[in-house]
């Protein structure tokens, strides 16, 4: 297989790397001793920065101000982003506009869309369900709105009454948890299913009425919040109610997930081989040692199995290849090397670092607690393993 990314992707890298050279990772307080979130809000300077340079509307079509890029091109660029632990929902934000532009109604992507990408609209999602372990689908529900008010409209859908066709919109019940930075985004993508178990995706006005925060924070030190609706109406065009739309944009999230662990794994390591390139003991360079050096390979190793399995993920989901499996599972093998991996890199970096790698004034310590909090995201291995397991024995190969 090819990965030779195109002019346009390594422009944007390019693009990405010269906004991102003046990102600080200390910024803000250290995770490990701020009581609550380490900021309320998004870094507004860097997110400035990613709209002037177009990096916002990466993914977009030209017809909504974007450069028509594919996610490869997003995951460039969130690597990147991970290197420097930027505080941006640069994710979240463009994973929801792709998937509004590839499925949703026009007139909501037409007003959505040309602001989102010059960073007056912050689009996130909600992706983990009530508590991270069930499909997000699940914790909400929608119905049409009207449903056993005695109205009586039918859309002739699942048995449903009163739906996307009667034009008298839905209704949202329940809780999402983990919501990134739900407080200050305008628009949350809250995945749900209907009464007849589909899935659909509903954007929501984080001022709707219905809708509450509570807030919560990650390992990391970032505010995340419970998003709680309570009969939360929406309109027709708020809801996308096409097959495949939910299980793509989860895909993309994961996939981009995946590429902030292999940016920040890269900067750990590298981090790791410049301190023990300096670090002597008895008159040598620690990295000299063959213990040091063995766990340093074997960490870099790592980060190339995350790389070559990101990047088949990426383009699994960025085109209507087919392959042997289905593109989940491709992404199931890209979030076992993401999980496992990242981990690893992280911890063999605090081994190696001693005790100086706890300093709250170095900032190892932050990208550890970033990599946890990426880590929980994904989600432990083993379940990857089981799903992938699932795939194979429903698509046997050869």
């Amino acid at each position: 297989m090819d990965f030779t990314f195109t002019e346009e992707q390594q422009a944007a890298v390019e693009a990405a790397r010269a906004v991102f050279s003046d990102v600080a990772p200390d910024r803000t307080p250290s995770p490990a001793l701020a009581p609550g979130a380490v900021a309320e809000d998004i870094d507004r300077q860097l997110w400035h920065e990613l709209a002037r340079t177009d990096l916002l509307g990466l993914t977009l079509s030209p017809e909504h101000g974007g450069a028509g890029l594919d996610p490869i091109a997003l995951c460039l660029v969130l690597r990147e982003s991970a290197k420097v632990l930027a505080r941006v929902p640069l994710l979240e934000s463009c994973a929801v506009a792709t998937a509004v532009e590839r499925y949703g109604e026009r007139t909501l992507a037409a007003e959505l869309l040309p602001r989102a990408g010059r960073g007056e609209l912050i689009l996130t999602v909600g992706a983990n369900g009530r508590s991270g372990h069930d499909p997000a689908e699940l914790a909400v529900s929608a119905r049409p709105y009207g449903e056993g008010d005695g109205s009586g409209a039918s859309d002739g859908a699942d048995g449903e009454t009163g739906g996307p066709s009667g034009g008298s919109g839905w209704v949202l019940d329940g809780v999402q948890s983990a919501v990134p930075w739900a407080q200050v985004a305008d628009w949350i993508a809250v995945p749900a299913h209907t009464a007849g178990g589909r899935p659909v995706l509903a954007l929501v006005p984080r001022t709707r009425d219905g809708v509450t925060l509570a807030d919560q924070v990650s390992t990391s030190g970032e505010r995340l919040a419970e998003v709680r609706l309570e009969a939360v109406r929406v309109e027709p065009r708020e809801l996308i109610d096409v097959a495949g739309c939910w299980d793509w944009l989860r895909s993309l999230l994961t996939t981009g997930t995946c590429a902030l662990a292999l940016g920040l794994g890269e900067r750990v390591l590298a981090m790791t081989a410049e301190y023990t390139g300096r670090r002597e003991q008895f008159g040598f360079p620690v990295a000299t040692f063959q213990a040091v050096a063995v766990q340093a390979a074997d960490r870099y190793i790592d980060l190339r199995a995350m790389e070559a399995t990101l990047w088949q993920a990426a383009w699994r989901i960025s085109t209507t290849a087919g392959g042997p499996l289905p593109a989940a599972g491709d992404v199931a093998v890209a979030k076992i090397w993401a999980s496992d991996g990242v981990r690893r890199v992280v911890q063999t970096a605090q081994h190696l670092h001693g005790g100086f790698g706890a300093d709250t004034d170095y900032p190892l310590h932050r990208y550890h607690a970033w990599a946890k909090q990426i880590e929980l995201s994904l989600g432990p291995a083993a379940a990857h393993e089981e799903a992938l397991g699932d795939l194979l024995a429903a698509h046997p190969l050869g």
